[in-house]
């Protein structure tokens, strides 16, 4: 599930960084590879990632003569990565998030990536672009995620065709009092962005457009344009003060339990959810994200989770040599999808597991039409301003006025 948190906890980055230090010395061995560099090797990774990456971690470090700590950061990795790079105490791997890239060059945070042709000819090509930014490659991706509508098929058998299809089984469903919600899509009371955009999308509206070279143009924003008025009309509709369909109550701390609960029949989330969704013992089934009649594909994001080089650690070239050569096999790749099912981004990984994971597909499918989540530092004055605005017009404010202040703030923030 994503959560975005604002905020440096710089001590807490400290702590962990105070012993991420170590020499480079010695000479590489055959193969290019730096053996023998002595003193250690920091990963920084969220808590599930590292349990995943320790048993591979220290088999590295055998191999090449270097301690490797993995280390867990359990909350605001990014935001800890940058202060402690800033500082000269960051690691030497972290991972995490595609859309982190442009904050992290900015930042001069992260290195990039060097592999060759037939390693990239090995990742899903839309993971590669994810993590390729001003033409130049900034991590190795391991796996992908995009949302789908997750569905009860014993209160829902059919894949609703559109919002307003699945609006009306759902009224339905609450009318006979089998369920109490129409819908879970995570809003909560300062919004969401990440959830809200496939039907934003839909609506007409967009985040920022695209260049001659189809990366995205922060100088194209189309937050507080006339088609992200219309997309949030739209959206308010089903808001509180219309059809009740989105709420501000359903937030990321308890839509995937409504659903689980029986409670709604219909749950917009990521792969993240299935484990809870399986344990509940729900019949599900896994489709698009059905946009609004009349508009276009609702386009949910697709995200990537890589591994990136920190620009300023003290065992560059083993850090270089761990994330383009170990991080690209395909164990390690079935290992981290082991420790959260999440499609995994190379191609002979996807291969080994999807056999007996049918979700796999069925993800894929309904992020086929979906849109790279953009990594351009702009993005970061997107999330606050738009979520925000998207829960005011959600609890009844005018979509107008609403939307276009955000526009302004967001603009601001960008110049």
């Amino acid at each position: 599930m994503r959560i975005r948190t604002a905020g440096v906890v710089a001590l807490f980055a400290l702590a962990l960084a105070a012993s991420g230090c170590g020499g480079d010395s010695g000479e590489p061995a055959a193969k290019d590879t730096p053996k023998a560099a002595g003193g250690k090797m920091v990963i920084w990774a969220d808590d599930k990632r590292t349990a995943a990456l320790k048993p591979f971690a220290e088999k590295f470090g055998q191999e090449n003569g270097v301690t490797v700590e993995v280390q867990a950061v359990s909350k605001d990795l990014q935001t800890n990565f940058v202060t402690a790079s800033q500082q000269g105490s960051g690691p030497d791997v972290v991972v995490g998030a595609h859309d982190w890239i442009g904050n992290l060059v900015q930042n001069g945070a992260i290195d990039p990536v060097q592999l060759a042709a037939d390693q990239k000819s090995a990742f899903n090509a839309t993971a590669v672009k994810a993590v390729t930014f001003n033409g130049q490659l900034y991590g190795v991706p391991y796996a992908q995620e995009n949302l789908a509508l997750i569905r009860n098929t014993e209160l829902a058998p059919e894949a609703p065709k559109t919002i307003e299809d699945l609006v009306a089984k759902g009224k339905q469903l609450t009318a006979s009092k089998k369920v109490t919600e129409t819908l879970c899509l995570q809003v909560g009371q300062n919004g969401d962005a990440y959830h809200i955009y496939p039907l934003y999308s839909s609506a007409g509206g967009y985040l920022f457009g695209t260049g001659a070279n189809g990366d995205y143009d922060p100088k194209d924003l189309g937050v507080g344009k006339p088609e992200s008025i219309e997309a949030f009309k739209k959206i308010g509709a089903l808001g509180e003060k219309g059809a009740g369909v989105l709420k501000r109550s359903i937030a990321d701390t308890n839509s995937i339990a409504t659903f689980t609960g029986k409670k709604c029949a219909y749950l917009v989330s990521g792969p993240w959810a299935v484990a809870d969704v399986k344990k509940a013992g729900i019949s599900y089934d896994i489709s698009a994200i059905p946009g609004f009649a009349g508009g276009k594909e609702a386009q949910p994001f697709v995200g990537v989770q890589a591994f990136y080089v920190a620009a300023k650690g003290t065992n560059k070239a083993l850090a270089q040599e761990f994330v383009a050569n170990y991080t690209t096999t395909p164990e390690l790749a079935v290992a981290l999808y082991n420790a959260e099912p999440r499609p995994p981004a190379l191609t002979a990984a996807l291969d080994q597991v999807k056999g007996a994971d049918a979700d796999l597909a069925k993800f894929q499918e309904a992020g086929r039409n979906g849109q790279v989540l953009p990594a351009i530092p702009a993005m970061a004055a997107i999330w606050d301003p738009f979520g925000k605005a998207e829960a005011a017009v959600i609890g009844g404010a005018d979509p107008t006025s609403t939307i276009t202040a955000a526009g302004k703030t967001i603009s601001g923030q960008i110049k």
